[in-house]
């Protein structure tokens, strides 16, 4: 029976690439090339100035996730993320030995839930020229990224996507054409990387019906993707309660969204305060843990959003760095799991 073992064991690891049996430990550092063109210096637990990403790697994160916008400002916080700033990120990361997640926004600035605006470059052109907008941008991102010797493992059509996207066109009013719009990106990334997986995105993780609807809306147009992508920041829903109360919601969304469309799940989004940073341990622990409970080795892993932005710099309440510079204990929670 151990031979058996021993020998099952040789074909998994010869088979697989490592990457492919490893928890994705991520962060998003999509404002890291700003932070530190303005001369922000990070700093080890204790007290030794250093690399950020050198920092990150040693609290556990082994993923990067990047944004791409189309033609962004230089705007301290709400611009750069260029394609070749993007590409230069991912260069760097994957020098490091980290694995590479590109978010493909399809704006020059913050696409949520909020907003879906399309590129001013894209403005007025009618919906056939619309989808080839889609395509060869994509195309172009991603043949960039294969000219520096970066192959992502994961790439998403669109961020926070509940609405849609490139509104009016790509509204979930209009279906049919929100799933060409998809499909253009799914295709222009498989042209490229036939082996990155596209990754669809959407907020509130614990909202079981807000993803059942959606991806529902998805299967029946046709839209193409491998991975469904998840944000879970319980303090941005209503009331912010403690993660507590809907924790259990979002394991059982994404073990249903598993099994619903037979498709491999990811936490893509993850924060809690700055200020409380056992809490948002804690929480992290548990959404790891939740990640990897879900059947069938179909949870991919967990990313936190910008970790690195610290609230000193960005006045943003949900990083993982301290007003020293430093990470919080939060960060640890990636070793703990």
């Amino acid at each position: 029976m151990k031979k058996i073992r021993l020998l099952f064991a040789l074909f998994v690891a010869v088979a697989l690439p490592a990457s492919a049996a490893e928890f994705a430990k991520g962060a998003d550092i999509g404002w890291l090339q700003q932070m530190e063109a303005t001369g922000y210096k990070f700093y080890n637990e204790q007290g030794k100035q250093g690399d950020a990403l050198q920092i990150l790697k040693d609290h556990g994160i082994n993923t990067v996730r990047l944004r791409t916008w189309v033609n962004p400002s230089d705007d301290r916080t709400n611009g750069h993320n260029s394609k070749d700033e993007t590409v230069a990120m991912a260069v760097r990361a994957q020098e490091m030995g980290m694995r590479v997640m590109i978010n493909f926004h399809y704006s020059d600035s913050w696409a949520d839930p909020s907003k879906q605006k399309k590129p001013a470059a894209w403005a007025g052109h009618d919906f056939p020229r619309l989808l080839e907008d889609v395509y060869s941008y994509t195309f172009d991102v991603m043949g960039a990224l294969k000219a520096a010797g970066v192959t992502p493992e994961w790439v998403q059509v669109g961020n926070e996507t509940p609405g849609g996207m490139m509104y009016p066109e790509g509204s979930t009013k209009n279906w049919p054409q929100l799933a060409q719009l998809i499909n253009k990106g799914y295709d222009a990334i498989k042209a490229v990387s036939p082996t990155s997986k596209v990754i669809l995105h959407l907020d509130r993780g614990n909202d079981s019906k807000r993803f059942r609807t959606w991806f529902d809306n998805a299967k029946a147009n046709g839209a193409r993707y491998d991975v469904i992508g998840v944000s879970y920041y319980p303090y941005w829903l209503p009331g912010k309660p403690e993660y507590k109360k809907s924790i259990d919601a979002l394991a059982r969304n994404m073990n249903d969204m598993a099994a619903r469309y037979g498709k491999e799940v990811m936490v893509v989004e993850v924060g809690g305060e700055d200020q409380r940073p056992q809490n948002t341990y804690d929480m992290l622990v548990a959404v790891q843990r939740a990640v990897k409970a879900v059947p069938n080795q179909k949870g991919l892993g967990v990313i936190y959003w910008e970790p690195l932005g610290a609230r000193s710099w960005s006045q943003y309440p949900l990083s993982a760095w301290g007003d020293d510079g430093r990470p919080t204990k939060a960060m640890k929670a990636f070793l703990a799991e």
